[in-house]
């Protein structure tokens, strides 16, 4: 709709957002403004895909509008722990052998991991999901968020769906964060910041130094989080990392997009991460968030590491490079969960699930059993979990009476080895 490099961002004062679906829409649209915008990928998951069937069909439809750029994704509860999620699997399996569409089935891994992954979604796009964590592929430049069954449904039939065009928020992230702390700890701060609720129905953009220096795979970590904080759309600027990591993935054109200077913001946050220590959210809210100092010596009885937050190979390679030579406590159950296939046949190949198995830890099927709380980990009344997931909410894991903290993939391993939290600069 235009060229960045024309000098039209004196006139057009867009955000990311506002451009991204300007370009669907066939015409600019600004905040609040309601518009129909075509979609460039639309996917459900097998917790949510069964219902997303049952409204297409409702709707009496028979065909996709793209099956290049329809997917379900089995990952929730993979292999199947009970007969009712076969059932479901099963209805899956069938209306994407009906429909043509893409289906990754048990063991492929984590929705949020292989749509990226694969290069189902490049710069530019606009993509919805059946399911809340859609938003992390804002860490390469484009909008997705996630929708409700029915919605998901529409969108596969007409591939289009309605908006209403959120503000942005702003957080300028300056400084370099310090040795010991990740992404998980940047985004967990924020969080608290602002509070679950702070940037209800907003696209945030995240900017500044300490965004530029991490890796999409960090990146991808602080906008997976971007629903914690109650956003639509979770926003990176495009660079030479975001264009190398998608040339690696796809030969599909791609449409860098940036914020105009004269961009109007809702908010603006500006933060020196240089300060940040490593963060601990605590039971039962993710905006429940303190430095670790505070709850240094909180005994742990298991530990997960995966999920599509921090289930990526940079994730498994600093826990396993911590636990090298060393054990886990004899009273932690250490679960790790590698976020795709590819992640755990590049993690075999560069020798970290030998060394998380030979510490002690049981490695499971790529997906989100721990997470979700379907199989794979569900903790025991009255526990204490560390997890590098993005939810901690009573029953989250599967247990309304145990208790979730969420941290970084150092914090973790570092309390399943010493069966407390521990500050993990300790071990860096």
């Amino acid at each position: 709709m235009w060229d960045n490099k024309n000098n039209q961002k004196s006139v057009l004062g867009l955000t990311i957002a506002e451009k991204i679906l300007s370009n669907h829409s066939g015409k600019i649209v600004r905040a609040g403004e309601l518009t129909v915008a075509d979609l460039d990928f639309v996917f459900g998951q097998d917790g949510t895909s069964g219902v997303v069937i049952d409204s297409f069909r409702d709707m009496g439809a028979t065909k996709v509008f793209d099956a290049k750029k329809c997917a379900m994704i089995l990952d929730h509860s993979c292999p199947s722990p009970i007969q009712g999620v076969s059932a479901i699997h099963k209805k899956i399996r069938d209306f994407a052998k009906k429909t043509g569409i893409i289906l990754h089935d048990i063991g492929d891994g984590v929705c949020h991991q292989l749509i990226p992954e694969r290069g189902y979604v490049v710069s530019g796009d606009l993509i919805i999901g059946a399911d809340s964590h859609t938003c992390t592929y804002g860490a390469l430049n484009m909008c997705s968020t996630g929708m409700g069954s029915t919605d998901v449904a529409t969108g596969m039939i007409a591939g289009k769906t309605w908006f209403k065009v959120p503000e942005t928020i702003k957080f300028i992230c300056n400084g370099k964060l310090q040795k010991g702390v990740y992404a998980k700890d940047l985004i967990l701060f924020l969080i608290g910041q602002v509070r679950a609720d702070g940037a209800t129905y907003n696209a945030v953009e995240y900017v500044g130094e300490a965004i530029k220096d991490l890796s999409i795979e960090s990146r991808m970590t602080i906008c997976n989080m971007a629903i914690e904080m109650g956003a639509k759309f979770g926003i990176m600027e495009f660079d030479d990392k975001t264009e190398k990591w998608i040339r690696n993935k796809t030969n599909r054109d791609f449409l860098p997009v940036e914020s105009d200077d004269n961009a109007k913001y809702f908010k603006i946050f500006e933060y020196d991460v240089s300060k940040i220590e490593p963060q601990i959210a605590m039971p039962h809210s993710v905006d429940n968030v303190v430095p670790i100092k505070e709850v240094l010596g909180t005994k742990i009885d298991e530990a997960v590491l995966g999920t599509c937050t921090n289930g990526r190979i940079e994730d498994l390679e600093i826990a396993a490079n911590i636990l090298k030579g060393k054990k886990i406590n004899k009273d932690v159950r250490f679960i790790v969960a590698p976020a795709s296939r590819n992640i755990l046949l590049e993690a075999i190949e560069k020798g970290y699930i030998q060394t998380f198995i030979k510490a002690g830890a049981a490695v499971v099927t790529p997906g989100c059993g721990p997470c979700v709380g379907t199989h794979n980990g569900v903790p025991a009344d009255g526990e204490n979990v560390i997890s590098t997931a993005n939810r901690n909410f009573k029953g989250r894991m599967g247990n309304a009476k145990a208790f979730i903290h969420l941290a970084s993939p150092a914090s973790v391993t570092v309390a399943a080895i010493e069966g407390k939290i521990t500050d993990p600069r300790n071990y860096i």
